[in-house]
């Protein structure tokens, strides 16, 4: 997405109502209950899952698959619920909360040192699908990650992966992470607000919210990564992100309903895939877009390029994963993870669609 007379024109037909889109999935008390949305009759197998932020497009496979009735066509009664965070949708699933978890990939070798096995069952993105947003006050400021160093930054949540993303950006560029200071400010208008009031002076972000700052002329693009290239040149490879990870010994329980849900998300990939970024904002819930469909549809179509197909996880993904961690986590950095066993390519291998 860039900055463009078209956007300051949608600017004054909806924004504000574009950002409050996001107010339900970063408000950590919402429930946005697939099952109100279901087609189904709720007598299929019953499995909760945990999105780190429904209404974020990077986790658009979840709500996506609920709408188009893939997990009713395969015997599921699913229910969404939501996290402003990925770190929170994380809390929820090792506590036992929920079945499963949509969130970054990442978190399964940063449990995995925490003694907790967890693997991503179906990988939805080779690309992190953020963004390193500066606010137009600091743009002089900071033209790089090497001007990090005294800065506030933000992130959706402490331990997030943004977080994670934010701390690497840094070390990669010289600047200790104790130089910066994280500032935990979720996303949409909670991060729009803190952007525009200079509580961070810059932040991580994904859409909408980046279509939404660029077309208020808030803020200014430092670093992208919603496609696979702009993942190379920030991380040095592709960066698995978006994914369905749960506990291991759930997965290996429960085999037909962990199989079921694959067969649901790879539909939906391979939907994704020939069918337009209008098409797919047609699908969604209508206040995803508050009446603003365009900007939403726009912010689709900068993100899609992150995902993946199939499902698979992409070659040399988790190992690019492994060394961003070990850049500047210490319990990471001095621990031996078992790559193997922080992921899965057996559902999605036999997945139909």
């Amino acid at each position: 997405m860039r900055k463009s007379a078209r956007y300051a024109a949608l600017a004054a037909s909806g924004l504000l109502a574009l950002s409050s889109l996001t107010a339900c999935a970063d408000d950590a008390s919402t429930t946005a209950s697939a099952g109100s949305a279901a087609k189904g009759d709720g007598k299929g197998t019953k499995v909760k899952i945990m999105v780190g932020g429904l209404d974020k497009v990077i986790y658009l496979p979840a709500m996506l698959t609920q709408r188009l009735g893939y997990f009713d066509a395969e015997g599921l009664d699913v229910e969404l619920l939501s996290e402003p965070a990925g770190v929170q949708a994380e809390t929820a699933l090792v506590s036992g909360q929920v079945q499963g978890a949509v969130g970054f990939y990442d978190h399964t070798l940063d449990l995995q040192v925490k003694g907790k096995a967890v693997e991503s069952v179906v990988q939805f993105s080779h690309a992190p699908g953020e963004v390193e947003i500066v606010s137009d006050k600091a743009a002089d400021e900071i033209k790089s990650p090497k001007d990090f160093k005294g800065k506030k930054l933000g992130v959706t949540g402490l331990g997030s992966s943004t977080n994670f993303l934010t701390e690497y950006l840094a070390v990669k560029n010289g600047v200790r992470t104790s130089d910066i200071t994280p500032v935990a400010v979720g996303a949409g208008p909670t991060f729009i607000s803190a952007l525009e009031r200079g509580s961070i002076d810059a932040g991580m972000t994904t859409d909408p919210t980046v279509a939404t700052i660029l077309a208020k002329n808030a803020g200014r693009v430092l670093i992208d990564m919603r496609t696979p290239e702009g993942s190379d040149a920030a991380l040095g490879g592709p960066y698995p992100s978006s994914s369905l990870y749960m506990q291991t010994d759930w997965v290996n329980s429960h085999k037909d309903t962990v199989q079921k849900l694959a067969n649901a998300f790879v539909k939906t990939l391979k939907w994704m895939a020939t069918h337009s970024a209008a098409e797919i904002a047609d699908q969604m819930p209508a206040d995803y877009s508050q009446g603003n469909k365009t900007l939403y549809a726009s912010a689709i179509q900068s993100t899609l390029p992150m995902f993946t197909k199939d499902g698979v996880m992409p070659a040399n993904g988790p190992e690019t994963v492994e060394k961003v961690l070990k850049a500047f986590n210490p319990n990471i950095k001095n621990a031996d993870v078992d790559l193997s066993k922080t992921y899965t390519t057996e559902f999605v291998k036999k997945a139909t669609g």
